[in-house]
């Protein structure tokens, strides 16, 4: 008898490969986007028509509060509240007024000088004499020095009214027969040379 020993039978497994079709992916619908729109402009909006510019109100500036003027202002004169347009001059020292007939006189010990002004309103000459306060070289714009007088006078410029040291020269060549400097300006104005007649008269 034989014996057979067991034996081992292959064993075949066979793996089936089968193919799967895949879910479709599903979107929420995007909603459409809609860009505004401006409404067209048939015409163009109406402009209102401009005021005039009325004259320039009185400003002030610094800390003091100073009035601002320009570059020519009506000024007063005493005696006699002669009005005059005067040249405003931060670079001059002292003021000058134009004058006439100046002379140099003593009374009682004293020394006076007399002159005339003219009244721009009247053509009038009118005399003045005021106590000499001392002479004074100034130096010309040719380089010629020339030796003035220097009187006191009260000179009222807005509402600034002061008395201060004027010399009296020939100013007949210049534009305007006053011309104010710092010994008047200084802390009392501010000078905007870009505008005139900020004052009034």
């Amino acid at each position: 008898m034989n014996n057979r020993r067991p034996g081992f039978l292959p064993v075949v497994l066979l793996a089936a490969c089968t193919t799967v079709d895949p879910e479709p992916l599903i979107c929420d619908p995007v909603p459409e986007v809609v860009c505004p729109t401006c409404p067209e402009v048939k015409e163009c909006p109406a402009v209102a028509a401009m005021e005039p510019p009325g004259p320039v109100p009185i400003q002030t500036a610094g800390e003091l509060e100073l009035p601002v003027i320009g570059a020519v202002e009506w000024a007063s004169v005493e005696p006699g509240d002669i009005s005059m347009e005067a040249r405003i001059d931060t670079g001059a020292e002292s003021t000058s007024i134009h004058a006439e007939n100046i002379q140099l006189l003593e009374r009682d010990g004293k020394r006076y000088v007399r002159f005339t002004i003219l009244d721009p309103a009247t053509d009038e000459a009118v005399e003045m004499e005021k106590r000499f306060r001392r002479r004074v070289l100034i130096k010309q714009q040719a380089g010629e020095m020339e030796r003035r007088y220097v009187v006191r006078m009260w000179i009222t410029l807005g509402e600034t009214r002061a008395r201060v040291d004027v010399t009296l020269t020939d100013r007949s060549g210049f534009d305007y027969p006053l011309l104010i400097g710092r010994n008047f300006l200084t802390d009392h104005m501010i000078v905007d040379v870009s505008q005139h007649h900020v004052l009034g008269r």
